[in-house]
């Protein structure tokens, strides 16, 4: 794996710019996930519980910006070519083993507009060229099929499936757990 990413990699389709977060994107940022908090609450409970002001999101930044610095985590803030618009974002964690896990998600009123599978297109080309991974993996909910068909229409194909945890006799009325999937695409 190469040792240092340059913070100034941009990544670019036919109408997004994926990029690491700088400076000043913390209103954007905190606004998306304060507006859609309960949305992405259950894919993204990380995000959701520690970005909760202004202060927060700018410390979340600073912390991508230290992990992409270390190689440990790459995180894109994803924007409309045309208009400038904040959309969500995706990011990329290399794993020892050549494998690197691909998470995304964007504001509910992006979605359905074909720009999940853009920046995941872009960002699958990022992590097979220039982190040099082996294997990128996607997890996700079971019942989410619009996640399913992104991850498909790109090329990812189910590894495996992980069920739920079994229900222990004494917490009968604790929530079921989802099962996830876990989608693969192998580098060419």
């Amino acid at each position: 794996m190469p040792s240092v990413i340059s913070t100034e990699t941009i990544l670019e389709t036919s109408r997004l710019r994926l990029r690491p977060y700088t400076l000043g994107d913390e209103p954007a940022f905190y606004q998306l996930l304060n507006t859609h908090r309960q949305h992405l609450r259950k894919a993204f409970p990380d995000r959701t519980n520690t970005v909760y002001d202004l202060t927060a999101a700018a410390r979340a930044l600073a912390g991508f910006a230290r992990d992409w610095r270390s190689g440990r985590f790459y995180v894109f803030g994803i924007w409309a070519q045309e208009t400038g618009a904040y959309l969500g974002d995706i990011c990329l964690m290399p794993k020892l083993s050549g494998e690197a896990e691909i998470g995304y998600y964007l504001a509910p009123e992006a979605e359905g507009h074909g720009y999940a599978r853009e920046a995941l297109a872009a960002v699958v080309g990022f992590g097979f060229e220039t982190v040099s991974a082996r294997q990128l993996t996607i997890r996700c909910y079971q019942d989410n099929p619009r996640a399913h068909a992104v991850a498909e229409a790109i090329g990812f194909y189910v590894a495996k499936t992980t069920p739920p945890p079994r229900r222990r006799w004494w917490s009968s009325s604790a929530p079921i757990e989802p099962v996830i999937l876990h989608f693969a695409l192998d580098k060419p």
